[in-house]
């Protein structure tokens, strides 16, 4: 079981946090941050329900883990063990995440691919998802996996869709001359991206689109 206390900073006041796996005692307040998390035009129905966040628990408790600060819920990370080809890149997250029920979680895959991870948006300013992205780093590390990776939703693509492709909207991420939510975060938490995936989620602000972003273990 994962457990880790700490302090993180709210402008220059200390605030108490735990990194923990979640449970069922969680699993109210769990949907209620995805709710928060991926207001619409986001599907409402790829928001966890009771049997996926079960399957989590049972299935792969390491790779389900939340974080509180102050004694409230505040975001939660969640992953599976695959195995990965990266020859072989293309795949929707349905595919790889069994609509995120995880049933296809193989114990002896060499990679841990996040599923999903949400911080609720009053505690973004706190760095809580780079902090439970560096707590799925240990468990990658642990196991003596090859990689962490996950399919980066591209929410700032649409603005310029018409004008640049995936790769390009990337490589000028990488140059710093645009910025996006979600892909400028993933880099931040120390993941590269090594692809493009085409339909890989139904998003209309990602265009369908999505940056394979990878974290390789430095041990291996």
């Amino acid at each position: 079981m994962y457990h880790s206390e700490f302090y993180v900073f709210d402008q220059d006041k200390p605030v108490p946090v735990t990194i923990r796996n979640y449970t069922q005692d969680d699993f109210d307040e769990l949907i209620q941050i995805q709710s928060e998390c991926f207001p619409p035009p986001f599907p409402s129905d790829l928001w966890w329900n009771k049997e996926q966040l079960s399957n989590h628990v049972m299935r792969f408790q390491e790779g389900a883990i939340c974080i509180e600060v102050d004694g409230v819920l505040a975001g939660s990370l969640t992953g599976l063990c695959v195995q990965f080809n990266p020859k072989h890149m293309q795949h929707t997250w349905e595919e790889i995440t069994d609509h995120g029920y995880i049933k296809n979680h193989n114990p002896s895959g060499d990679t841990l691919y996040i599923v999903d991870i949400s911080v609720r948006p009053k505690f973004r300013k706190l760095g809580l998802g780079k902090l439970m992205m560096q707590a799925m780093y240990h468990v990658v590390i642990q196991k003596k996996l090859v990689r962490l990776l996950g399919g980066g939703r591209m929410p700032g693509f649409h603005k310029v869709a018409d004008t640049i492709t995936p790769d390009e909207y990337v490589n000028k991420l990488l140059t710093g001359d645009l910025k996006d939510p979600v892909i400028t975060f993933l880099l931040r938490c120390g993941r590269k991206p090594i692809g493009i995936v085409e339909n890989y989620l139904e998003d209309e602000e990602s265009c369908n689109y999505a940056a394979l972003m990878e974290w390789k273990n430095p041990f291996n």
